[in-house]
């Protein structure tokens, strides 16, 4: 029945991720057709291990479970049905794997997508016959140390933020580059940013956009009470770092993506460098950046007349 027999001579057999909005039908009814699909293809769908339970609900077929017997390396491609927060979540699943991700949108913007809803049969099809580029993102890298030891260590995909952890106070932060004291300030926090996330958290607080090819890091401050607070791009091989300075009264609070966090007492020291293993895009509709900005945005663009053309 399926539409890609599986190779008889290939004994090596093909798993992918399915990972899914859980809290949205349209996402399960998505993830149900591409488990079907891919075991119509001969192809071992994959869940994660908190997903298993909604996912294959009212489902006929049964996928496997992720580090239930299967590791994260023994993953060809992880196809994301969601917005960009469930692909900040497939991301985690598959840190260090090396498959890339694929994702479908069902969200809003859905910037870290590669195809809407309604194209989700076609790129099903284009997965099972490998048929995508694969873009390398920036990762950062950050750590959290209080009194000379390392109390908490991830990555971060979109950004790393250090926010105030009490509404009605701001925190006092001292800003650092490559081991040297940039500016110190009381504000909301910092975004830490990557080019990926230079399109998120940060460009909402003002910072700018960098293309995804640029490899940057982006230190943009938030609601800062400083002659000198203007976000900051910096060389991939460069330190960032924020302290808590000890003066303040109420602990501030790390989130990488918006998804892992750590409360940072005074004194403690948050650093972020470029990762070593990148995050992996699958690319169906390879374009340049700018188109993908105008279309996700909605920019205006009426009166572009491209390169040598002229008003008539």
């Amino acid at each position: 029945m399926g539409r890609f027999p599986p190779d008889e001579g290939n004994t090596v057999t093909r798993k992918m991720l399915v990972v899914s909005h859980v809290g949205r039908d349209d996402a399960l009814e998505a993830a149900h057709t591409v488990i079907r699909t891919l075991r119509e293809a001969g192809v071992t769908p994959v869940v994660a291990s908190d997903q298993a339970e909604p996912i294959t609900a009212g489902l006929d077929v049964a996928p496997e479970v992720l580090a239930h017997g299967v590791p994260a390396d023994d993953i060809e491609l992880g196809i994301v049905l969601g917005g960009d927060g469930t692909i900040l979540l497939a991301a985690e699943l598959l840190r260090g794997s090396g498959a890339p991700l694929l994702g479908v949108n069902l969200g809003h913007v859905g910037f870290l997508a590669e195809s809407e809803k309604e194209d989700l049969q076609f790129t099903i099809d284009q997965a099972l016959a490998k048929n995508y580029q694969v873009d390398e993102r920036l990762t950062l890298e950050v750590s959290v140390r209080d009194s000379g030891q390392e109390i908490f260590r991830t990555f971060a995909l979109n950004e790393a933020t250090v926010e105030k952890a009490d509404r009605s106070r701001m925190v006092e932060l001292a800003l650092e580059v490559d081991g040297r004291p940039v500016s110190s300030f009381g504000c909301d926090g910092v975004v830490l940013s990557t080019p990926t996330g230079s399109t998120a958290y940060s460009f909402s607080a003002g910072g700018p956009i960098v293309w995804p090819q640029v490899q940057a890091m982006v230190l943009t401050p938030l609601s800062a009470h400083a002659l000198f607070s203007r976000p900051l791009v910096i060389d991939p091989g460069s330190s960032l770092a924020v302290e808590i300075l000890p003066r303040n009264s109420q602990p501030a609070v790390l989130w990488c993506d918006g998804r892992r966090g750590v409360d940072l007492p005074p004194g403690s020291r948050v650093s972020a460098t470029k990762s070593s293993e990148p995050v992996r895009l699958a690319r169906l509709h390879p374009a340049p950046f700018s188109d993908r900005l105008v279309r996700k945005f909605s920019l205006p663009v009426t009166g572009w007349r491209g390169p040598g053309e002229t008003p008539s």
